[in-house]
């Protein structure tokens, strides 16, 4: 397995410490590949979300990448810049690496799960266009809504204590599905009490009205998280065998989608 760090940088900023860690398994097969974007309210990095999620997704034969984002940019598109600008380096490093250029999934944890949904509803709209594409989505108990139902901490950090009302429905995704966002796998708990479900159904219920395949899962027990619900990565919150399911649901629903065996 290949392991390297590369430096991330859209806009050339001497606060933007955004970080790609590459996890590509070894051989010259053509491998579809997942970019993991670990939690922390955009206030931190969980990295308990990151690497132990990497080598369940290598563990399938898919290749993996994990990104430290920038957090409390104070430039509320930072993070989606790193990332857009992340994905289309793994595409452009089908020779180096071999991830399949057209099979490249994002996935994301709670605000790394909003971060992933905003690449998802966003990235035709940025420079990096059409390279950082993704062709699948991944949302772990993510944040999703500015509204009723929103982690009001994700957004201070994202947004800063005085947003737009531009702003705040920008990042509101529920509002920015459309034919461009692509199929999306999600599954959350009924108990999040960090977190409300309603994130998920909200997003889930945009892709229905716009006619983009999804797959949603929803547990009834279990913290919000819970990264893979394993005694790995349990960091006191507790494991949970039923929910710890979602990381095999998730293989199961992307290799049928991307037609990988």
């Amino acid at each position: 397995m290949l392991t390297t760090k590369i430096t991330i940088n859209p806009l050339n900023l001497e606060d933007s410490r955004a970080e790609l860690t590459t996890y590509i398994l070894d051989g010259t097969r053509l491998r579809p590949a997942v970019l993991i974007c670990p939690g922390g309210g955009y206030g931190f990095i969980a990295d308990r979300e990151g690497e132990a999620v990497a080598m369940q997704f290598c563990a399938a034969g898919f290749h993996a990448f994990v990104l430290r984002y920038t957090v409390n940019p104070g430039h509320y598109r930072l993070p989606l810049l790193e990332l857009s600008q992340a994905v289309a380096e793994v595409r452009k490093a089908a020779d180096q690496w071999s991830p399949d250029p057209h099979r490249i999934a994002v996935c994301g944890f709670s605000a790394g799960g909003h971060l992933a949904a905003s690449l998802g509803v966003h990235w035709y709209k940025l420079d990096d266009a059409p390279l950082n594409k993704p062709n699948a989505l991944i949302l772990s108990y993510p944040v999703i809504t500015a509204g009723e139902h929103r982690h009001a901490g994700s957004f201070q950090n994202l947004l800063g204590p005085n947003p737009t009302p531009e702003m705040v429905e920008e990042m509101s995704l529920e509002n920015q599905v459309s034919a461009h966002t692509p199929p999306t796998f999600l599954w959350h708990t009924v108990a999040d009490q960090v977190v409300p479900v309603e994130n998920s159904l909200l997003f889930a219920t945009a892709l229905q009205e716009n006619k983009i395949p999804f797959e949603l899962h929803i547990f009834p027990n279990g913290p919000h998280g819970l990264s893979l619900a394993v005694y790995e990565t349990d960091d006191g919150r507790g494991v949970n065998p039923h929910a710890a399911r979602w990381m095999q649901l998730c293989i199961e629903w992307l290799k049928e989608l991307f037609d990988f065996a």
